[in-house]
Formats: C-alpha cells, structure tokens, sequence
C-alpha cells in the first residue's frame, strides 16, 4: 500500500494510466482527484452562505467568516474547498443564482482557467518562445558601475575596448544557454540615483545595436523610462523590462506600437525608497491586485495579451520575509493567467540567509530557482546562466517525464 501525492491532472493521469485505467474513466476522475482551495474576497453574506450551501451539497466546503453567519457583518471573505470537478459544477448552479451569483461564478471560471493554464508562447516578431516545454533563463548585462550585484560592466570613461568586451560577456551567456538577455543602464539597487536619459542611452544603445547583429536570442532593455525604451527597440530589443510596472502609460503605448513583449514587476515604492521599512497588511494580495491592473493597462493601451509577462518583484520593496513568502506562494500568482518570471539571483534575502557578499550566492541563488520553477515560475532571471540552465534541466527533466 502507498500514498501517492497529485498535485496537477498531468500527474493523476499518469497514475491511472499506469494501473491501466480505461481512458474514458480516466477522464471522468481525473477532476475528481484535484483539490483545489478558491479565496473569494468581500462578498456579501447572503452569496457567502448561498454558496456555503451550495458546496456543502456538492460535497465540498466553504469557510467564511463566524460573523457572516450570525449576520453582524455585511461582507465576508470566503475560502471554497473542493475537487475540480466540484467546483465546476459549483459554477454550473452558481450562475443561475441571484445576489451577483452569477458575475461571482464567471470570476471563478476564468480564475481556475488561469490557474490551470501551462501553454504560453511569446510571439517576439522573429523570435518566439515557448515556455511550456521548459523553463527559460534571462540573463542579466548589467551595463552600470554600481550593480549590486558587483558584475557591473560599465566603468568610466568607457571606450571601444569596454563595448568588445561587453558583447564577449553576452554572447557567452548566450552559448550558456541564456534565452533572453536583459540589458540595463541604469543600477535598480536600493538607494540608487537616478540616472539621465542621455547617460542611460549611452551606456546601453551600442551594445544593444550590435548585439542585435551578432546574437540569435531576443534582447530585453531594462528601463522604466519611454524614451530609452524607444531608442532600444529601435535598435534590436524586442521585450521592455519595466520595474515599475507600466505607471507610466507611455510606456505601455510605446510597447504596443512596436508590437513588443513586456515584463510587468511589482515594486513598492522606487528604488531610492523601497526599502525603507516596506510594509504590507497581505502580501501576496497587494501584489496580485497591483499586477492584475497593470495587465489590464497593458492591454488596455494595446498590448496583445501574449506578449506579456509577470514579475512579483522580489527585493523591490520587500523584506526577507516578504521575498521567502513570495517564493513560497508564487503559484498563486498562476490565477492572473501570465508566464511567471521571478528573479532571485544573488539578491540580499540569499546574503542574509548565508551570511554571504553577492559573489558568494551562487548556490543559494541555484535554490532559490529551483523552488521558484517548482512553484509555478516559467522564466528565471540570472547572472549565473550556464550553473543555473544546469540545474534547471535536471529539474525540467524531472517535471516533464
């Protein structure tokens, strides 16, 4: 006798396939034997206890709050508990149902879609990727002389010999296996200063515009400002990195008109500020809300759906705690329906936890991925490329057998 675990249908499919399950029954239990728990927030307790009834029939369950069944409060969160295949047919009724029943149910529907979706391909023009088969690495060229991370690779006065040898340390990443690479101007690192557009331009447009000819993978330009952004995709970047999250929607027009990908970061704050006592009253649901808008100004502004991706932000604006939770929870993150990218590369939280300089994280930046893509992450961000595509392909190996 054993106990098997499952966490996703892929996994139970492969467990009745194995004791030889007809397909047709296959089919029929698979949504049976997937829980799954549904966090419904402020709904009036008339819906709350329509719904606790509701799943009760169904055999599942709903928890709500003790007030929102003696009547004292108007409003309760609720917490649905049950298989898939209850939770459908919790739809089914629920749409038929007044007291906005019914709005609740197609919430429900697209939230569990999300959920469950695997299949994202970004449509980069001549580029595109598919994250469905395998965990993708970006790589990071940090063209500052104040990364935080000390690989930095700009230093003053830069000259021809400095922009060689940066397009050297990009296509090495490149051969690593890097498939995107991220080219920033400007240090994100908590206290920095703000940088001018001209010297940002300067630093990042010459390695952008030659590295667009000599290398096969898509370049990213990590910049909050339009007018960088403008000048890179101009010259070769297909994917703006944008850690403030698209506030400015200039930025998000410009994106769209040049039919580009986007990475959509949360961070509380900005970079001079963000660590400065940051605090949250619930972490993960600030942090989804935040996206969640800003993909509908993406989308809103013009930018195709597919082409976006999503980046909780960890170490913008956050405490070692804060970064733990967020790789903890990250599948949570699966219910806004976009490739996840985190990035935990050689961040402080891993210092603090090994009492170890930024050039000493590697084997705790490797951990970090590894529980990043087991949790939901389809894309990593990384100045180790080669040591952490090595380690994500045992893993990928793992997940996709």
């Amino acid at each position: 006798m054993r106990v098997l675990e499952a966490s996703n249908q892929k996994d139970l499919k492969s467990i009745m396939q194995d004791i030889k399950v007809d397909p047709c029954g296959i089919k029929i239990m698979v949504p049976k034997g997937i829980t799954r728990l549904v966090r419904m927030d402020s709904i009036s307790n008339i819906a709350a206890n329509i719904l606790k009834q509701e799943m009760l029939s169904l055999g599942g369950d709903a928890a709500i709050a003790r007030d929102a069944l003696t009547g004292k409060t108007k409003k309760t969160d609720c917490l649905v508990m049950g298989s898939l295949a209850q939770l459908i047919r919790l739809n089914d009724k629920l749409n038929r149902q007044p007291f906005g029943l019914s709005n609740l149910a197609k919430d429900l529907s697209q939230a569990l879609s999300n959920y469950q979706k695997n299949n994202f391909i970004l449509n980069l023009g001549k580029h595109k990727l598919n994250l469905s088969q395998r965990t993708l690495i970006m790589g990071i060229a940090n063209l500052t002389p104040d990364s935080f991370s000390g690989d930095g690779l700009y230093k003053l006065p830069a000259d021809s010999c400095q922009l060689s040898a940066t397009v050297d340390f990009v296509e090495k990443m490149a051969d690593d296996g890097a498939d995107i690479i991220d080219i920033g101007g400007e240090s994100s690192r908590p206290g920095a200063k703000l940088l001018s557009i001209k010297e940002e331009l300067s630093r990042v447009i010459p390695a952008i515009k030659s590295l667009a000819k000599k290398i096969k993978v898509p370049i990213s330009i990590d910049t909050y400002k339009p007018e960088v952004a403008s000048e890179a995709l101009d010259n070769g970047a297909v994917i703006v990195n944008d850690i403030t999250g698209l506030r400015n929607l200039k930025m998000a027009k410009l994106i769209a008109k040049y039919k580009a990908g986007v990475v959509i970061m949360h961070m509380k704050g900005n970079p001079r500020t963000m660590q400065i006592n940051p605090e949250y009253e619930s972490l993960i649901d600030e942090i989804i809300e935040f996206l969640d808008k800003a993909i509908n100004r993406a989308q809103g502004a013009g930018i195709n759906r597919e082409r976006i991706i999503i980046d909780p932000g960890i170490g913008f604006g956050k405490t070692l705690e804060h970064n733990l939770e967020i790789l903890k929870r990250l599948r949570e993150f699966k219910v806004l329906g976009k490739p996840i990218l985190a990035g935990p590369s050689r961040k402080s939280f891993i210092g603090k936890i090994l009492k170890a300089q930024p050039q000493e994280r590697l084997y705790g930046t490797l951990s970090a991925c590894v529980l990043a893509v087991k949790n939901g992450a389809n894309l990593v961000r990384v100045h180790d490329v080669k040591e952490v595509k090595q380690a994500l392909k045992v893993l990928d190996t793992i997940e996709h057998i």
